[in-house]
């Protein structure tokens, strides 16, 4: 009895799909039949045979079916007529895929994401708005360059628009090596800049793709004590001026100490003692006009009582008194205080490096407060680890900087161009301390500050957790690429994207029919695992008041004039080789 059941429900179920099977076949006959009419008579009226369509019917139907295109139309060659249908038929399929592909490509975006309505200020119509309302000077023009109008991100997914930023946006990225963070962020925020620049790097892939276009806009400074490029001095920068009070000699002595120091949030009594010893040597040479030279003999003779007079001499009498008790302290503790603080400028002792911030009447001087009005572009090259001149970079980051806020102040808020900064490797070679702090403040006076990091735990070695967590809240626009690989940041993300209801439906059978049910539950917008699994190429978009987006980065290679950019590259990159063959048969 319950194998007669069995048999009498698979043939109900087999009545059921028959009919269905049936006006399947029918549509595809029909679709097929369709095909071949429609094609057969183009291709027989390009060759010559007029259009002569055949009548649409059963009958010629079975004609085709039994005597093959030649007998419906027959004034044609039997070619054309093949050659329609298939130019036809392959023109279907064709669409038919792209069609597929489209909604692959749309259905591969989370549910839940940003979409065009959200993201309506970062569109071109938004972002052109927004640009008049902050620039003024661009308020009268009737056309506006889309670089005018903000800093591209890139294409939101998965088909577009792009998407930009505006010059009030303060970013961090944080992206994994090899995944697009210089080809498709620091590369072209270079090169559509409108302003003056600032680079800092510790390779010279970006300097070399983007010098040559660079020097088409104003000077291009360069800034690369230890060879990175292998590119010869033509430039020094006085790094004593910033210590003409006690504030810029304390901020200079804390790039310097921040070099060496590798968790900010870890500092000792030797660290803080030697800044502060470092503080009162810069602001001594600074007001005695005296050199970097100078100050590292001073470093080395813990007796020497120069910088006590000169500081006396400036009537900066508690500072003086301050390294006199130093320096007549117990020798143990002296000894200490001088090594550590000689250890944190060890990267002056290299003469090398030392002659870019010491005068030098042969090469230009570089003005920290005249390149903020400019429209040059400063790179600052430097190596990673141990006896890099990383403390010299920050210092002059810093002081570029805040000259470009001294210069928005006086512009009456905001720098018109706006300036762009892109602190490529800020873990490695630009460790400003107080990055966090002032980071939202250089959004409202018209700086445009990009910070790259390989991951949220690097910035936090270098500002400490509180620090990072400052920086990561001071970004309005941040960027998460391929390769994050920190569990917990991960999960962090993937939390402040939030959830999205998923609908389940469910069906039923029983003995009085079929029954569909519905039911939801919550389910997270972008698990931790497809965060870590971003492709290469593409972003999540964080910006402040806007639903995360992904996006895909527009690496300056797929750009117009990429041809150009790239031969002038590859003469750039020649000219470094050579440069470093020569310094090797020196």
């Amino acid at each position: 009895m319950t194998s007669r059941s069995g048999r009498k429900g698979t043939g109900a179920g087999a009545d059921e799909i028959l009919p269905w099977f049936i006006v399947g076949a029918a549509a595809l006959v029909g679709l097929v039949f369709s095909g071949v009419w429609l094609g057969g008579t183009l291709g027989a009226a390009v060759s010559g045979a007029g259009w002569n369509p055949p009548p649409f019917s059963l009958s010629t139907l079975t004609a085709l079916t039994r005597e093959g295109p030649g007998e419906l139309w027959p004034a044609a060659s039997p070619g054309a007529v093949v050659a329609g249908i298939a130019v036809l038929f392959g023109s279907g399929v064709a669409l038919a895929v792209l069609a597929l592909l489209a909604v692959r490509r749309r259905l591969s975006k989370p549910a839940g994401l940003a979409g065009r309505r959200e993201l309506a200020a970062m569109l071109p119509k938004g972002a052109e708005a927004r640009a008049r309302e902050l620039r003024p000077a661009l308020a009268k023009q009737k056309r506006l360059d889309p670089d005018d109008t903000g800093n591209l991100l890139g294409n939101l997914e998965p088909n577009g628009p792009e998407l930009r930023s505006s010059y009030e946006d303060v970013e961090l990225d944080l992206m994994a090596p090899r995944s697009g963070k210089s080809t498709g962020i620091a590369v072209p925020r270079v090169l559509r800049a409108r302003g003056s620049v600032l680079l800092t790097s510790n390779k010279a892939d970006v300097y070399s793709v983007t010098r040559a276009e660079r020097e088409r806009t104003g000077t291009v400074w360069t800034f690369d004590p230890q060879g990175i490029a292998h590119t010869p001095r033509r430039m020094w920068w006085d790094m004593l001026a910033d210590a003409g009070t006690i504030e810029g000699a304390r901020r200079l002595a804390g790039h310097f100490v921040a070099a060496v120091n590798d968790d900010a949030s870890k500092r000792d009594f030797w660290i803080s003692a030697a800044q502060n010893t470092l503080t009162a040597l810069f602001h001594a040479g600074n007001r005695g006009g005296r050199t970097v030279s100078d100050v590292l003999g001073w470093l080395a003779d813990p007796a020497d009582r120069t910088p006590i007079d000169l500081l006396n001499d400036a009537n900066m009498t508690a500072l003086a008194d301050q390294l006199r008790g130093t320096i007549q302290g117990a020798v143990e503790t002296r000894d200490g205080i001088y090594e550590t603080a000689r250890q944190c400028a060890a990267c002056l002792l290299d003469p090398a490096i030392a002659a870019w911030v010491t005068p030098d009447p042969k090469v230009p001087q570089f003005r920290p407060e005249r390149h903020a009005l400019s429209r040059d572009t400063l790179y600052l090259l430097s190596k990673d680890g141990g006896g890099s001149a990383a403390g010299v970079i920050a210092g002059l980051a810093d002081s570029v900087l805040r000259a470009g806020v001294v210069a928005a102040e006086r512009q009456g808020g905001r720098l018109e161009p706006p300036m762009t900064a892109v602190l490529d490797e800020a873990a490695n070679v630009c460790r400003i301390s107080d990055l966090p702090d002032l980071y939202s403040h250089f959004g409202s006076r018209g700086i445009n500050i990009v910070t790259l990091l390989q991951s949220y735990r690097q910035g936090s070695r270098v500002w400490g957790e509180a620090g990072m967590d400052a920086l990561w809240s001071a970004a309005t626009v941040k960027l998460l690429g391929a390769g994050l690989d920190d569990a917990d940041f991960v999960e962090k993300v993937s939390r402040l994207v939030g959830e999205h209801d998923v609908s389940t439906v469910s069906y039923s059978r029983s003995k009085d029919g079929r029954s569909r049910s519905t039911s939801y539950r919550l389910e997270r917008v972008l698990p931790a695992d497809r965060i870590r699994a971003l492709p290469k190429g593409t972003a999540l978009l964080l910006a402040t008041g806007v639903k995360p987006a992904l996006i895909r980065l527009r690496p300056w290679y797929k750009e117009p004039g990429a041809e150009r950019i790239q031969a002038a590259a590859q003469a750039e990159m020649q000219a470094i080789t050579a440069r470093a063959a020569q310094e090797v048969l020196k």
